[in-house]
């Protein structure tokens, strides 16, 4: 049988699969396609709360784009006190790598006093960005990566932020959750669109970070 590559993964992308696998220690991986899936607004409906306004807005975290991908998979990946498992497994690992690799994959990383402390990575095909996952290991670091993605996907012109399920956690910045058939249509409009992910200005501050979040659409 045929491996399974990054290119593949990608045609998975554009028919709105992803993989997971059962657990960390399972080398085998599978495709899913939810009956229901979970999206975040990429316009003045996405919410940030004020406690978290302003923690972006002071600065706490040093944000950088694309510069420790493996490390933020790594930390992705990694066994956590309040999960039962993960679903990134090395075969998975390898695939993301290998879409970083081919400029496909990206990492939002917040860092504090030179520590990587947060992040999250996704996959950004046309103008839709696949949200894949986050951790954190200090307070309101994945949710600051979260909110300076979401300007940047705004300020880039993507049209689709795919979150995957739907969670409390998400809830709480305006998440929805569409059917099927809703979220194939949303994903062929940004597949057939262009974002740039590096249009948003890489010095950009907290505050101009949330008043692109809140600029009318």
């Amino acid at each position: 049988m045929t491996a399974f590559t990054w290119r593949d993964l990608v045609q998975c992308y554009a028919r709105g699969v992803f993989p997971m696998a059962d657990s960390r220690e399972d080398d085998r991986v599978f495709l899913v396609d939810p009956e229901r899936r979970g999206v975040l607004p990429l316009d003045e409906r996405f919410h940030v709360p004020k406690r978290l306004a302003r923690t972006v807005r002071s600065e706490v975290f040093q944000v950088r784009i694309d510069t420790a991908f493996p490390q933020v998979l790594e930390a992705c990946a990694a066994e956590r006190s309040y999960a039962e498992d993960t679903w990134i497994n090395r075969p998975i690992q390898g695939l993301y790598n290998r879409l970083f690799s081919a400029g496909l994959a990206h990492s939002v990383e917040c860092w504090r006093e030179g520590v990587l402390v947060g992040g999250l990575y996704g996959v950004a095909m046309g103008a839709a960005f696949f949200g894949e996952s986050m951790f954190s290991t200090t307070r309101d670091a994945s949710k600051t990566a979260l909110v300076h993605l979401v300007a940047r996907l705004r300020f880039g012109g993507y049209r689709l932020l795919d979150t995957q399920f739907m969670t409390e956690h998400l809830a709480q910045f305006g998440a929805e959750e569409i059917g099927r058939a809703e979220y194939h249509r949303r994903l062929d409009v940004a597949l057939d669109s262009d974002g740039d992910f590096y249009l948003f200005p890489p010095s950009a501050d907290g505050a101009t970070v949330l008043e692109t979040i809140r600029r009318p659409a």
